[in-house]
Order: C-alpha cells, then structure tokens, then sequence
C-alpha cells in the first residue's frame, strides 16, 4: 500500500467482510486475531478487483514499505530531510541499510538510489509544471548540488532538458486552452 486511497480501499474491504484491524500502515495490515481461509479469499479476490494485490511474502512488503517511505519523503514531506537517504530510511524501517538495499535490488533489479533519482526527477517535473519556483529554487529544495546537476540527471532520465520539458508542457495547455 503506497497510497492513502489504497488505505481506504483496504479499511472498506475489510468492513465489509466484518474483519477486526488495530491498523492499516505501509503495506500492513494489523489484526487482532487471525482470519478464516474464506474470509483470506475474499479479501484477496475483492483487493484484486481494485486493483491492489494481497502480498504475504515478507521481501515483497518489505519493498513496499521502502518505496512507500521514498515516495513520501520526496512528494510529500514538505522539505527532504537533512540527513543521507540511507540513513533516513533505516531509521524510519528500523532495518540496516545494507539489508535494506541488498533485498531492494534482488527483487526489483534497480537499487534503492536508482528509485530515489527517479522519484525525485518526477517531483522536479510537478514543480516545474506548478511554475512556481524557477530552476535553481527547485535545485535547492531537491537538494542537488548545482542546477547543472539536476539538469543532468533530469535528462538522463526524461531524455529531455528541463527547460525543454517547460515549454513543450506550455506548448501542451496552451493547445487544450485553444480547443
């Protein structure tokens, strides 16, 4: 579970199959007891038709768990924190890092910095479309050493400038407004 909609979606699911949860959290769900095989498939068929999948196996929701702290520290968070990303996501998981991102890798074939890079250019493309800040603020609130940094890795992994990916998004609404 990434999402507070897939939050909702899991707390509904199990009001309606009358399941008893302590807490919904980062791909975990809390029960107080266990549940019967019926009501597991149930749960697993109604999730499946929502879209979400039931995961048991531990590497698995571990991954979620760290792509769940990733996605909210870079688009959530009001300001990354101060601290190395390796760090940061072993304290918040209460696992070595080196566990963290040895299992990371294994089951997603990209390490843990390869998806924070590719989330963290996502972000810069929301506040570059938001034309609120210009690109050395953005820069800096991403916490890149250098708008050439930034403009570096935002076309290693869009194959566009940033600049570029501003007006072609320009470019974009200004065709809807026109239609």
């Amino acid at each position: 579970m990434v999402s507070l909609r897939c939050r909702m979606i899991v707390k509904e699911e199990l009001k309606k199959l009358g399941i008893q949860y302590v807490a919904i959290d980062l791909g975990v769900v809390d029960l107080p007891a266990g549940i019967t095989k019926e009501q597991h498939e149930k749960l697993r068929r109604n999730l499946l038709k929502s879209g979400l999948e039931l995961m048991e196996d531990k590497k698995n929701i571990l991954i979620e768990k760290i792509k769940s702290v990733i996605i909210e520290m870079i688009h959530y968070g009001d300001e990354l924190p101060k601290m190395n990303y390796s760090d940061y996501i072993s304290e918040k998981l209460k696992y070595d890092y080196t566990y963290l991102s040895n299992t990371f890798s294994d089951v997603k074939g990209m390490t843990i910095q390869q998806y924070i890079i590719i989330n963290k250019i996502e972000r810069v493309k929301e506040l570059i479309l938001y034309d609120e800040l210009n690109l050395s603020e953005i820069s800096e609130k991403m916490h890149y050493s250098s708008v050439a940094h930034l403009s570096s890795q935002f076309k290693k992994i869009t194959g566009l400038s940033p600049s570029y990916y501003k007006r072609l998004s320009e470019k974009r609404n200004s065709n809807l407004e026109n239609m």
